[in-house]
């Protein structure tokens, strides 16, 4: 069985970051990465090295005239977790949990974007709503 997370594995993990528009890759999509740890800023396609959590981790990407994006990536529990709740009757799985060492994101995120829309296709604001 594995043991603790915390000792055997990083709280870090290296992603690429990879945006699509109508099935193609698009390339220049300025992204902001966030979770309840940290937040990183990416040009794709690019490689981030970001702070694990076992929270979700949250993409908000936009080119403009292209499109906008925003998504929601879930971390998973690796191995080295569960061996830990049963090595250390507990202990060291809410250690795990609170560094983030015993999850991980997906290697690759593809980011799905939504066209832009034109700013004259969209309804106008209701009475009373102030634009910037």
């Amino acid at each position: 069985m594995a043991g603790c997370a915390s000792l055997t594995e990083s709280t870090q993990q290296n992603v690429l970051v990879q945006t699509v528009l109508d099935h193609r890759e698009i390339a220049g999509v300025g992204c902001v990465l966030y979770n309840d740890v940290g937040k990183w800023f990416v040009t794709t396609p690019e490689r981030v090295t970001l702070r694990k959590s076992a929270g979700p981790l949250r993409i908000d990407c936009r080119k403009e005239g292209a499109g906008w994006a925003y998504e929601k990536v879930d971390s998973k529990v690796d191995g080295n977790l569960w061996g830990n709740l049963a090595l250390t009757a507990g202990v060291g799985y809410f250690i795990d949990k609170n560094t983030g060492a015993g999850y991980d994101y997906p290697a690759t995120l593809t980011v799905v974007m939504h066209p832009a829309v034109e700013r004259d296709a969209l309804p106008p604001p209701a009475a009373g709503v102030t634009l910037y």
